[in-house]
C-alpha cells in the first residue's frame, strides 16, 4: 500500500527465510526485524497517537523539486517549521512522469514531450540534496493497528490524494546543520561547496546534526497498476487519458520524456535561491528519463527555459 518500508522489509523477509534453519527461527527473526522497523519509523516523529490512531505532534519532509522553494513550500504547508538540508542516500532525482497539473494549468506540452515532473527512485550509489521540514501532522499519517497492539506507520487518504501519483515513502537520510543565523529565520545556509552525488559531505560545509538515522516522508517513483488499483479507471481518465497521456510511469529511457519547461525553471530558481552545494546537486544530480543527461547538461543545450517566464497567472507559484 504505497509504502516502501513495507516493500523494503518484505524483500528483507524473503531473504531470512532463506537463512534460517527452521520456521521457528524464521518467525522469531521476523518478528524482531518488524519490532525494530516500526521502532525506527516512530522516532522519525515527535508526536502522540489519539484513539482513532492518527499521529499527533509533527512529521518529516523531504523536498526535492519545487519544495526546495520555502515560498512553493508554503503555499502547499502553510505551518511548516526549521526549513533546513539533508541528502538522501541511494536514490536518483528524474524527470521520468507527466503531472496532470501542468495540463490542467495548461503548461505542458504534448507536441514537445516537455510535460514531464520530478520523482526519486531508490538507486544504490546516487544521492541529492534535498529540503527537510516539519509540518503538523494534519490528517497526513495514520497508524494501521495489526490487532497485537501494534502498529505501521501509512500515509493518510487526504496526504495520498495531495501527491497521488506517487508512491508515499518513509526513507532514511541524512541531516545538515545550520548556522545559528539560519536557524533564527527558517532558511537554510548556504553552502559554498559543491558535493557530488557519490561524495560524503565534508565537515567544512555541513555537518550531520547527530549520529541518529533520521526518516522522512518522501514521493517516489511509482507504478500505473498502483495508481489505477488505487484510484480507479475513472480518475485515470479524467486526470491523464483525456488530456492524451496513455502512462504515468511507463516512459522508456528513449521515450524522449522532457522536463516541463514552466516547472524546471521554477526548481532551478529554487536551487539557486539556496546556492552552493544544493545549487550544483540540482542540476548534477538530476536527470532526463534516460538516466544520462544530466539537469545542467539539458540547460545548455536548451538555455531558453531560463529565460521564458511562465504564465502572468502563475507567476508566483512558479516564481522560484
Amino acid at each position: 500500500f504505497f509504502f516502501s518500508s513495507q516493500s523494503m522489509l518484505y524483500r528483507r523477509l524473503i531473504l531470512l527465510f532463506h537463512c534460517c534453519h527452521s520456521t521457528g527461527a524464521f518467525l522469531c527473526r521476523v518478528s524482531r526485524l518488524r519490532s525494530s522497523l516500526t521502532a525506527r519509523m516512530a522516532s522519525s516523529f515527535s508526536s502522540t497517537t489519539d484513539a482513532e490512531g492518527d499521529i499527533k505532534g509533527q512529521i518529516t519532509i523531504l523536498g526535492f523539486g519545487s519544495l526546495l522553494s520555502i515560498k512553493s513550500a508554503r503555499l502547499t504547508f502553510p505551518s511548516l517549521q526549521n526549513f533546513r538540508l539533508g541528502r538522501i542516500p541511494n536514490h536518483r532525482r528524474v524527470f521520468s512522469h507527466p503531472a496532470s497539473i501542468f495540463f490542467q494549468r495548461g503548461i505542458a506540452r504534448m507536441d514537445t514531450l516537455e510535460m514531464s515532473s520530478l520523482s526519486a527512485e531508490y538507486k544504490e550509489g546516487h544521492s541529492f540534496i534535498c529540503s527537510v521540514f516539519e509540518v503538523p501532522n494534519e490528517g497526513l499519517t495514520a497508524i494501521a493497528s495489526d490487532g497485537e497492539g501494534t502498529g505501521e506507520w501509512i500515509p493518510s487518504r487526504a496526504f495520498l490524494e495531495r501527491e497521488e501519483e506517487f508512491e508515499i515513502a518513509m526513507v532514511p537520510y541524512e541531516e545538515f546543520g545550520l548556522s545559528d543565523d539560519c536557524a533564527a529565520s527558517g532558511v537554510p545556509r548556504r553552502m559554498e561547496t559543491s558535493v557530488s552525488s557519490t561524495a560524503s559531505v565534508s565537515a567544512s560545509n555541513s555537518t550531520a546534526s547527530d549520529d541518529t538515522v533520521k526518516y522522512g516522508v518522501l514521493c517516489r517513483r511509482s507504478t500505473d497498476e498502483s495508481y489505477l488499483a488505487h484510484w480507479g479507471e475513472a480518475h485515470f481518465q479524467k486526470q491523464y487519458l483525456d488530456y492524451g497521456v496513455k502512462t504515468i510511469w511507463n516512459w522508456d529511457e528513449d521515450s524522449g520524456l522532457r522536463p516541463c519547461q514552466v516547472y524546471t525553471r521554477h526548481c532551478v530558481l529554487a536551487s539557486e535561491g539556496i546556492g552552493g552545494a544544493c545549487q550544483d546537486s540540482f542540476l548534477d544530480d538530476t536527470y532526463l528519463v534516460d538516466r544520462r543527461t544530466t539537469l545542467r547538461d539539458y540547460l545548455n543545450q536548451y538555455p531558453e527555459i531560463m529565460t521564458t517566464e511562465p504564465p502572468e497567472e502563475l507567476k508566483e507559484r512558479y516564481g522560484g
